[in-house]
């Protein structure tokens, strides 16, 4: 029997979560701000997502960019962002914690699976900033995440792929290791080969200019190395019809 692969698609947008699920997405990570890496989307993106969309949406719990030692302030964000959108529905959530010494912040990481429940979570890329993946993998299938997105702690999951392969072999199952980060049509088939993942992530995206007519392009609106204000990242259909092409090809 040929091997089927679910395919989650990270969006920031109504648009990116049509397209994906129009292109064959089987799950949508939502989150705004994909430029920071993505943080928590507002509800009123969440609201609208769930009208278009009948796939599994997990939420982004986020508050920041950056590093993920959280204040107390942050914690307390991160507790209303999980109750709020427990109760708009989503199907999961997705979150992290590091330790100033770069180890999984078990405590906190229990604490905010607690408020969670009865939702799925998937611990995100703070795994990839961990001082040693093996005994972090560990520590989240003892606290009973669902499943923990890494790029291998590399630069991107082909770079990553020989440690991915090696976290798959330890979760023996306990845990859904998902390879995710700079995941392309160019590179997945020897992804998914060489790291036996049953499940990938990516943005499928592609760069559109803005439609506007006037522009002042003295202003940018954030730091100066942010994307230009005149250019869009969007989902792209084809892209993710090409992405699920490959994964239904692959034995």
């Amino acid at each position: 029997m040929a091997q089927s692969f679910l395919m989650e698609v990270c969006v920031d947008s109504v648009e990116s979560a049509v397209n994906a699920e129009r292109g064959g997405a089987s799950r949508l990570e939502l989150c705004s701000s994909l430029l920071e890496g993505g943080l928590t989307p507002s509800l009123g993106l969440l609201h609208v997502v769930k009208q278009y969309i009948k796939i599994p949406v997990y939420v982004m719990i986020r508050p920041r960019g950056g590093d993920f030692l959280y204040s107390d302030q942050e914690v307390d964000v991160m507790r209303k962002d999980i109750e709020l959108m427990k109760g708009q529905g989503v199907d999961g959530l997705v979150l992290g914690a590091l330790t100033e010494d770069g180890r999984v912040d078990s405590e906190l990481c229990m604490e905010l699976l607690a408020a969670a429940r009865p939702l799925p979570v998937t611990f995100h890329r703070a795994f990839d900033m961990v001082h040693d993946p093996a005994v972090a993998l560990d520590a989240l299938i003892s606290l009973g995440f669902e499943r923990v997105l890494t790029s291998g702690c590399d630069s991107s999951a082909l770079e990553g792929l020989h440690v991915i392969k090696r976290l798959i072999d330890q979760a023996k199952g306990r845990i859904i290791v998902m390879p995710g980060g700079g995941i392309t049509e160019r590179n997945l088939q020897r992804i998914l080969e060489g790291s036996g993942a049953q499940e990938f992530h990516c943005s499928a995206r592609s760069s559109r200019d803005s439609a506007m007519k006037f522009r002042n392009t003295c202003v940018t609106l954030g730091a100066t190395l942010s994307a230009s204000e005149y250019g869009l990242k969007v989902a792209d259909v084809s892209k993710v019809r090409t992405l699920n092409a490959i994964a239904k090809n692959t034995l």
